[in-house]
């Protein structure tokens, strides 16, 4: 049986006030599975194409702490002891800041796993 979900694009916004950005990955979350899980890919050759002297440890180092939010647990920070719909929509609000998650959008799914990897295939590589 299908279930909806929700998902957002993670971006990397190197410089704010151009809004060039380029998608980095997705969070995925489904309610009915009690699934949240994000999918990052940082392509550092496209990322220093519009940010020369961007810093890709500190953007890695970013990327790895929304997985690690995710999944919950002591290192996940703060935010990782939230319910999975809380953590989602904590790590979806807006904010300026280099990383975001774009709009929220909705789907149906079977297999929330398979369409997370899915819509990196689609929308990140």
């Amino acid at each position: 049986m299908r279930q909806p979900f929700e998902y957002a694009l993670i971006r990397v916004v190197p410089r704010i006030e151009r809004g060039e950005q380029i998608n980095v990955g997705v969070i995925l979350y489904c309610q009915q599975r009690d699934y949240l899980a994000a999918r990052t890919h940082l392509d550092a050759d496209r990322l220093r194409a519009l940010a020369p002297d961007v810093d890709l440890d500190a953007v890695a180092a970013v990327l790895r702490s929304w997985d690690l939010t995710c999944a919950g647990g002591a290192d996940g920070g703060p935010a990782a002891t939230m319910r999975p719909g809380e953590r989602f929509h904590w790590l979806t609000a807006p904010r300026s800041t280099v990383i975001q998650a774009g709009p929220v959008h909705t789907g149906l799914t079977a297999d929330p796993a398979a369409d997370l990897d899915r819509l990196m295939d689609l929308l990140v590589h």
